[in-house]
């Protein structure tokens, strides 16, 4: 119990920070309701600190526990930063002017606790070792979001998109619950260690194969991809940007997370037809994978083309990044001893550590920019024609959505290009060269859009119409400077980020252990995941 406890520190900090945003985000103070952002973000960071320092996980892939939880941790600052100024705008200036405050017209408490709920549930996904609690954990990472998305505006539309998302995304829970029923019928057992270890002596029985398919499918929700993704556009269109942002990565983060750990228990190296190009998943679940990853990244590049507004572009663009992600996940975690480069696992785990950065910078572009409404409230701007010459008029915001979007586009040398290819070489080596040939097309087919939003806000004069006002909140300018820094500087130095990585994606029962000249987030000298040649076995089954 007290090893669990320990592992569960960084949690337990950001849930402690959530019961204090609760009480101050309620003071009539407005000061002291305005630090609700810090003292979010300094939690946040505090666990980030604890996350890479602490002991690794329990699980089968123990070194994944501590990276992810950083990595949210961490990017979750960002996304604080980001939503200054989301909530209670009009109801703090009304007191300003001499207003009597009523904390029941007040939202800032609520607001942040939820963003911290979201994280916690996220940042629990990782710690996961059974189905009752990764379960439990993808609930407490969707349930605050679509409050989230509901009360980030004061219109109709955030309120219509509310709806869709909470309607849709019960029926993703009903489905990945039905299938973890399975899972536990088919093996008797509800722990990862325990599944994994009957699959790897009994193999996989129809029960728990059909567990399995519904759980991935049920948990394409979370990441947004073919056949759940029907709502990203609407419900990220709705949303305001800030919370737009959030949606894109932690939820995306911890159905990624699961399908990891899900796929781990069956593992990657059931095809014996496919000895000689490496290890391969259960032919059915390739196959689920394999058709979801072509739709996915191509339904969502295709629509992309067609729209005219930068906050859908960017919904189906998150589309296409599941699908290029699904790539990573069929490929698995190949020879350790070939390296980062072969390892799909560690391709996806860093490739959404860099998705996170991209995308937050990106929203932080359209988040930072307003125009005055029909009754001269501030609403948010959703027209290519308010980003023209943005360069020109607020550098700092264009140049972060120009460096961002070409980093999405994976134009080399940006983080994109160093994070999207990997997911190439692992997709070769695995064998899956068709599929590779669809993501490489896919990626020319995102050229257009990426390059729509640097062309316009590089070489486009503004528009003849008033201007965008730059949003009177500092901090979304902050956090997509600083992510526009990491984007750039993680290009020349990622490499401490991609061994962490490839250290996180270590199978236990492989075989192999982390690599010692980079151990990843919470590996100290001396631990069981630190030392020996990464070529000092050759992979094999989970539990085997």
């Amino acid at each position: 119990m007290s090893e669990k406890l320990a592992l569960l520190v960084p949690e337990i900090i950001v849930f402690l920070t959530t019961c204090i945003v609760m009480v101050v985000g309620l003071s009539p103070n407005l000061a002291v309701r305005r630090s609700c952002g810090l003292l979010s973000a300094s939690g946040l960071f505090i666990a980030a600190i604890l996350a890479i320092n602490g002991p690794a996980g329990d699980g089968l892939l123990p070194g994944l526990t501590p990276y992810i939880k950083a990595v949210i941790a961490l990017i979750g600052v960002l996304l604080v930063m980001l939503v200054a100024g989301t909530v209670d705008r009009e109801e703090d200036a009304r007191v300003s002017r001499g207003g009597v405050f009523n904390a029941l017209r007040t939202n800032r408490a609520e607001f942040y606790s939820f963003i911290l709920f979201s994280l916690t549930g996220a940042m629990l996904c990782a710690s996961a070792s059974d189905l009752i609690w990764l379960f439990l954990a993808l609930e407490l990472t969707s349930l605050p979001t679509y409050v989230l998305v509901t009360m980030s505006t004061r219109g109709t539309r955030s309120q219509e998109a509310g709806v869709k998302y909470f309607f849709l995304g019960a029926l993703g829970a009903a489905v990945f619950l039905y299938g973890f029923a399975l899972i536990y019928g088919g093996t008797g057992s509800t722990k990862f260690v325990d599944i994994a270890s009957i699959i790897a002596q009994q193999g996989i029985n129809q029960i728990t194969l059909a567990g399995m398919i519904l759980a991935i499918i049920g948990v394409s929700f979370k990441i947004a991809a073919v056949p759940m993704h029907f709502y990203t556009a609407d419900v990220y269109q709705g949303a305001a940007s800030p919370v737009t942002a959030f949606l894109a990565f932690v939820p995306k983060t911890a159905g990624f997370v699961s399908l990891i750990l899900l796929l781990a228990l069956v593992g990657w190296d059931h095809g014996t037809d496919k000895v000689s190009v490496g290890h391969t998943l259960p032919s059915q679940l390739r196959l689920l994978l394999w058709v979801m990853a072509a739709l996915t990244m191509t339904i969502g590049n295709v629509l992309a083309v067609v729209q005219s507004s930068p906050k859908r572009v960017l919904a189906y663009s998150s589309i296409a990044h599941s699908g290029y992600m699904l790539v990573g996940l069929i490929a698995g975690p190949g020879d350790y001893g070939a390296g980062f480069a072969h390892n799909g696992i560690a391709a996806v785990l860093f490739y959404l550590a860099a998705y996170g950065l991209m995308n937050v910078g990106a929203f932080a572009a359209l988040a930072g920019l307003e125009r005055r409404g029909r009754d001269g409230r501030p609403v948010e701007i959703d027209s290519f024609d308010d980003l023209r010459g943005l360069c020109a008029g607020r550098p700092l915001l264009g140049w972060t959505l120009v460096v961002c979007s070409l980093s999405l586009l994976g134009l080399p040398p940006l983080l994109g290009f160093f994070s999207k290819l990997p997911l190439f070489t692992s997709g070769i080596a695995s064998g899956e060269i068709v599929l590779v040939i669809v993501m490489g097309i896919n990626s020319a087919i995102a050229a257009f859009y990426y390059l729509r939003f640097a062309a316009v806000a590089m070489l486009e004069d503004p528009s003849d119409g008033p201007k965008p006002l730059a949003a009177p909140f500092p901090a979304r300018a902050m956090s997509g400077l600083v992510a526009l820094v990491l984007v750039i500087s993680l290009s020349f130095f990622g490499d401490a980020l991609m061994k962490a990585s490839r250290n996180a994606a270590v199978v236990e029962g492989s075989g192999v252990r982390a690599v010692p000249a980079s151990p990843s987030p919470g590996h100290k000298a001396g631990d069981r995941h630190d030392a020996a040649s990464p070529a000092a076995a050759p992979a094999q089954r989970v539990g085997a």
